[in-house]
């Protein structure tokens, strides 16, 4: 999905009108910020991947591409997997923010469920965001009170949209799925025979 750098900024800052309960005082801003990655440590290629939760490219890659990576090259311990939040719109934003509230390492498993059910609660027009948004979190183990903190935790979400800027900045990015592998810049929705040939042998 293409992105332009003003539209980019209009996700900025103006907040996530999903719920109006106030957030408790935060104790656990380190695991929000934390690196969410898989594979080992210190594997010898490093991919991050830059995505929106609203991402169609993004979801099919990770339906149709990304298990044969994580099974051929994470598994095997050739590669470390960092996933990088680049939100399109509030909803990825807000999807975002909830997924950074889940244990590290239920991050993952996470995320490919929102974009297996994507159409569901991204597209869906007649449906509550936060309702769907909800019922996926629940079914990862999260409590109803973390969610309502999750949404309204305007700190993390301003972080999240820094380090998206950031990441603009440094990577030149302007669509999602991007992906950098070894410092080198990759856009699009790739086959696996596709994205096998930039792994270093």
């Amino acid at each position: 999905m293409i992105v332009s750098r003003r539209f980019l900024l209009s996700v900025v800052p103006t907040g996530v009108a999903l719920t109006a309960v106030a957030p408790p005082a935060r104790a656990d801003e380190d695991q929000t910020r934390a690196e969410r990655f898989i594979g080992k440590p210190d594997a010898k290629v490093t991919v991050g991947e830059y995505f929106s939760l609203t991402c169609t490219h993004c979801a099919a890659f990770a339906a149709g591409t990304f298990p044969e990576i994580k099974k051929n090259l994470i598994d095997t311990g050739t590669v470390k997997w960092v996933f990088h939040d680049y939100p399109l719109d509030q909803v990825a934003l807000a999807a975002a923010q909830v997924a950074r509230y889940l244990p590290v390492d239920r991050y993952e498993p996470y995320i490919n469920a929102l974009f297996a059910t994507q159409n569901a609660w991204a597209f869906n027009r007649g449906a509550d965001v936060a309702d769907q948004l909800w019922k996926t979190a629940a079914l990862a183990g999260m409590s109803r009170p973390t969610f309502e903190k999750a949404l309204q935790d305007t700190a993390l979400r301003d972080w999240i949209l820094q380090q998206q800027q950031a990441d603009s900045d440094k990577w030149h990015i302007d669509s999602t799925p991007s992906f950098v592998v070894n410092a080198q810049k990759y856009a699009g929705e790739m086959s696996y025979d596709a994205f096998r040939k930039l792994i270093p042998s």
